[in-house]
């Protein structure tokens, strides 16, 4: 169970052993009170199998003595027992690493360069540095997207792809692999921006990625009415609403809209945006509580699969 999308480079960490209930109700309790690009909630599930553990992941140093009052309602005398201590990078690297295992969605294998022997001859291999785990295929969001991408390349060929939100690269990658075309990819944050760029050297992609530092779509390169046959958009469920005009403006008159970053309470919401523009539902997946949806031009839906 996790709320928010861990952020680029983590500084601090809170650890607390609570109950299953205490777990989930902080979990939401956190998510709804930070800023979801800058703070990331998980609880899971200890070996014991009664045990639960919570851990959050800040972008800055955040404030103790606040989130101890704050979860105390939840855990009374436990919130003295919460464990917050700063993150190493080296330690950030080293634990990326043991848990970047390879993963699989259709032909596309992401993994670490450790896994390089892991890759099968008719595999789409993309290799994302270890310390940068956290936007590859591993989390929820982008696997549902990739898992989404294997479903409307088995429709057709798009021509014109445009991945809004990049991150790490990773569905900019796995198109142009698949398509041995130019992909066009943006990203808000300078440094996400940066950090694709470098992925798509290491993968030897660097000819087909058009890249742009900006949001949505205001750029040159993204701002081009319905000529994207394929638009990704793995982003949260407030930015998903506020950019839902700009978002289907782009997207071709046979297009599809892949939307993720979204859990169940959001879906609802969203699909009731994009409903307003003119989209419905033509497929939905979860992935670990990550809801990730297509959507179409046009009235009535089929029964999503």
């Amino acid at each position: 169970m996790i709320e928010g999308l861990p952020p680029h480079r983590p500084t601090h960490i809170l650890r607390l052993m609570t109950d299953e209930r205490s777990a989930r109700m902080m979990t939401d309790l956190l998510g709804e009170m930070f800023d979801p690009t800058e703070t990331a909630v998980a609880a899971f599930e200890a070996e014991d199998g009664v045990t639960w553990r919570l851990e959050a992941y800040f972008a800055d140093e955040p404030d103790e003595d606040y989130i101890r009052e704050l979860i105390r309602p939840v855990v009374g005398d436990g919130a003295d027992a919460a464990e917050f201590r700063s993150i190493d990078q080296q330690d950030w690297v080293r634990a990326s690493l043991e848990g970047l295992k390879p993963v699989r969605a259709g032909r596309f294998l992401v993994h670490g360069s450790h896994d390089r022997d892991s890759v099968r001859p008719n595999d789409l291999a993309i290799e994302i540095e270890a310390a940068l785990a956290f936007g590859t295929g591993h989390h929820g969001t982008t696997l549902g997207c990739l898992r989404a991408l294997v479903g409307e390349l088995k429709k057709g060929r798009p021509a014109h792809v445009l991945d809004v939100g990049t991150g790490t690269g990773i569905l900019a990658f796995a198109a142009a692999k698949a398509l041995h075309g130019t992909v066009v990819a943006g990203d808000l944050d300078r440094e996400a921006v940066i950090t694709a760029r470098a992925n798509a050297r290491l993968n030897g992609l660097g000819p087909y990625l058009r890249l742009y530092q900006g949001g949505g779509v205001q750029h040159a390169l993204a701002n081009r009415p319905r000529r994207f046959d394929i638009v990704f958009a793995n982003i949260l469920a407030r930015p998903l609403k506020r950019l839902a005009p700009s978002l289907t403006s782009v997207v071709a008159d046979d297009g599809a809209l892949i939307l993720s970053g979204l859990i169940e309470r959001d879906v609802s919401g969203v699909l009731s945006t994009y409903r307003h523009r003119g989209f419905h539902l033509v497929r939905k997946g979860v992935i670990e509580g990550w809801v990730a949806l297509v959507l179409r031009r046009g009235g009535a839906a089929p029964r999503p699969r």
